[in-house]
């Protein structure tokens, strides 16, 4: 997702005090100022025909209608009452226009006064457009009055409408960037479930042989401090969701790759500093896939790594092979441990406990994501099997 929390662009934008972009208010203006010249400016043309210097006065308050209307975006409401008080002067000068059509221009402040201002401002506005309403019947009878009342009240519920469409939008992107927040959330519960568990493993090995064989300890301490500081990098890559800046910026530091099959060398290379024998299979036509599919399918094999590490009791060997059938991924993980009871063991012989099933959990879940299915479970003949299957290309 977009990670920055940005609304559209829309003359009506919704929200108190929510306010226009430029570009949102000067096609407000021009809309508004077009409607009231088209449509009032020539009612006044013919209305004021016989009327000698009535005419051009009236015309003259058009205008000052449509220059009020420029500052329609940034005080609605004033705007409203200028539009508002001219239009009745535009009334009394020339009747035949009808009241309806000289408030025309008020109508439309009122429209948006409805939609960016408070309930309780929009309410007094509405109330304020009904005050005129005898003078509609005065003039026109019943039918002026019904013509009146219905234009005050249609304009209104149009910026109503308009509200309820922002109010709508606003919190369809609240609940996107509750998703992408709990996304975001998974992929750090797999980042540092994973790199913790080898740097356990890889603690526990380092202690057994630290007297007997020193450089194999150097080397688990240097495995595991490489794995801390590519789980930092993946970490600062994810939680920069939540820093749009940067982005708009274009500046800070050069982010590593993110997770991919591309990088599954890299994973594999982690475990086996571990002791664990990982034998990896990657077809090239897996490569180029869609990123969401993608990222799935290298958080799938690095859960299953980090359960058999953790669960695979006398594991010493896992394969994981990343093949490609009828348009979509196939990814499988196999290893040879024993099913636990209660506690398993490492590669190395150290005890570990068995989880909640949190991570099988998980790994179903990012496979329903893209459209995909996951089935784990022991094997008949010894040792643990995860696979899943994700289509390139979900079905609607």
């Amino acid at each position: 997702m977009d990670r920055s929390s940005r609304e559209p662009e829309d003359a009506f934008a919704g929200g108190e005090g929510g306010g226009l972009s430029s570009r949102a208010a000067r096609a407000l203006w021009w809309g508004s100022a077009l409607l009231v010249l088209g449509v009032l400016g020539p009612s006044v043309l013919v209305a004021g025909m016989d009327h000698g210097w009535r005419a051009p006065v009236a015309l003259g308050l058009v205008f000052v209608q449509v220059c009020a209307l420029r500052w329609l975006a940034r005080a609605p409401v004033a705007v409203l009452a200028v539009v508002a008080v001219v239009g009745l002067g535009v009334w009394v000068l020339l009747p035949a226009v009808t009241l309806t059509g000289a408030l025309l221009a008020a109508q439309v402040a009122l429209c948006v006064v409805s939609a960016t201002g408070p309930r309780r401002v929009s309410g007094g506005a509405l109330a304020a457009m009904l005050l005129p309403a005898p003078l509609a019947y005065g003039a026109g009878g019943p039918a002026g009055l019904a013509v009146y009342l219905l234009a005050v009240v249609l304009a209104w519920t149009a910026g109503q409408w308009r509200r309820a469409q922002q109010e709508r939008a606003r919190a369809e992107l609240r609940r996107a960037v509750v998703e992408e927040r709990a996304r975001i959330a998974r992929e750090v519960h797999d980042v540092v479930a994973h790199t913790l568990s080898v740097m356990v493993i890889q603690a526990g090995a380092a202690d057994d042989v630290f007297t007997r064989q020193p450089e194999q300890a150097r080397q688990a301490l240097r495995a595991i401090e490489t794995g801390a500081r590519s789980a930092l990098g993946e970490l600062r890559l994810l939680l920069s969701a939540f820093r749009p800046e940067a982005e708009e910026d274009g500046v800070g530091e050069q982010q590593e790759p993110g997770p991919s099959l591309a990088r599954l060398d890299e994973l594999a290379d982690t475990v086996r500093a571990t002791g664990m024998t990982v034998h990896v299979h990657r077809e090239d036509a897996t490569a180029g896939l869609p990123a969401t599919v993608d990222l799935a399918a290298y958080r799938i094999v690095q859960e299953a790594l980090t359960n058999t590490l953790r669960h695979a009791a006398g594991a010493d060997e896992v394969n994981v092979r990343v093949t490609s059938e009828s348009g979509c991924v196939l990814v499988t993980v196999v290893d040879n441990g024993r099913t636990p009871q209660g506690r398993g063991r490492t590669a190395q012989g150290r005890p570990v406990a068995v989880g909640a099933g949190r991570g099988l959990v998980g790994m179903k879940e990012r496979a329903h994501l893209v459209g995909g299915s996951l089935r784990a479970g022991a094997l008949p003949g010894g040792g643990f099997e995860v696979a899943a299957r994700l289509p390139v290309e979900r079905t609607s």
